[in-house]
């Protein structure tokens, strides 16, 4: 059965804190018209740090779509060998044991993916198989975890590697004012995360079942307008509300498999801001301490798109995981507004030989 292990994860170097965030936006919209909603919707994200792979200075600027997608393949080809292999070191595999490279981002573009050159860099086969997601955003963190699944089940001695790289600061829009794009300045940073799923061994979450729903009608609740100067991204106010007609989707996914959505033991969900997690604690009747992981995420390091997911799983290891077979539910929310499910349990490698 296919098990995801320890996720490695890594932020840039370059910090920005919540009262430097909201000091730039008073110093450049200073006559802005709701800039004071935007300054209490941005202090309400309880985002306290964020990190990108840009000094500040740098970042404000835009020097364009090109030299922005350049940066971006710049930026990942140095950062995400480093983390691949850490994740590599945490499920006890080699470059070499990797069947399938699923990588996920939303935040620059490259053809042939970043998996060709991975692969062409680091030790892996060069009969690996390459399953590159661009447009989920960020919902991908789960459907790379849902897609790994899928490929371990049908191939069950594969192992699949999952990497999410994502430099939501290299989409920086200076020119985009609305209240929305201003709240995003404030809520989004920049991270990289990578985990293996095994196909045989390993400990972490033995994955059960995966699935998705799609809330109708809400494509352009949460879209990129490309143009020009690169992605400029667009946020319905609708989008906190989703919560309502995705909880019963978790409690459909877990019923199918004879569970209470309600009544398991850890919770990996992606923080999209506090509403989301406010919101899913209320109707799917949960405390809201059940997801003290994504909270710790977002506060610490902002919303870092497809690699929350992992980012949340990092910090369940780092407490110690949970007991033996505990149940336990994954979800990533996204752009559709598609929600991207898993239900697994806890497994400890020492059970096995106790």
């Amino acid at each position: 059965m296919a098990t995801l292990c320890r996720p490695a994860v890594s932020v840039p170097e370059y910090v920005i804190t919540m009262e430097e965030t909201l000091e730039l936006a008073r110093s450049r919209h200073p006559d802005h018209p709701q800039l004071p909603l935007a300054l209490r919707l941005i202090e309400n994200t309880g985002v306290r740090t964020r990190h990108i792979v840009r000094p500040i200075e740098e970042t404000l600027k835009h020097p364009g779509f090109e030299e922005r997608n350049k940066a971006y393949e710049t930026e990942a080809k140095a950062r995400v060998p480093a983390v691949v292999q850490r994740a590599l070191d945490e499920a006890g595999v080699l470059a070499a044991d990797i069947d399938v490279i699923i990588y996920v981002s939303c935040t620059g573009f490259m053809m042939p993916s970043l998996t060709a050159w991975l692969i062409n860099s680091m030790e892996f086969s060069s009969d690996t198989r390459q399953l590159p997601i661009a447009q989920l955003g960020c919902a991908a963190g789960g459907a790379a975890i849902n897609r790994a699944h899928d490929f371990c089940t049908a191939y069950p001695e594969a192992n699949a590697l999952i990497v999410a790289c994502e430099f939501c600061s290299l989409c920086y829009q200076p020119t985009d004012l609305g209240v929305g794009s201003l709240l995003c300045n404030g809520l989004f940073g920049d991270g990289i995360a990578a985990a293996v799923v095994r196909g045989r061994g390993g400990e972490g979450i033995r994955l059960e079942r995966n699935g998705s729903y799609l809330i109708p009608k809400t494509e352009d609740w949460i879209m990129y307008d490309v143009r020009a100067t690169g992605f400029h991204f667009l946020l319905d106010k609708r989008v906190p509300t989703t919560m309502e007609p995705l909880a019963p989707a978790l409690q459909d996914l877990a019923g199918l498999h004879g569970w209470d959505a309600s009544d398991l033991d850890f919770y990996i969900i992606h923080a999209g801001g506090p509403r989301i997690l406010d919101d899913l604690s209320t109707f799917l009747q949960v405390a809201p301490e059940a997801f003290r992981f994504s909270r710790a995420t977002l506060t610490e390091y902002g919303n870092i798109a497809s690699a929350v997911v992992l980012d949340a799983l990092r910090r369940l290891f780092d407490e110690g995981g949970s007991h033996h077979q505990a149940r336990g539910l994954l979800a990533g929310f996204g752009p559709g507004i598609t929600a991207e499910m898993a239900l697994g349990r806890w497994h400890r490698s020492d059970e096995e030989t106790a």
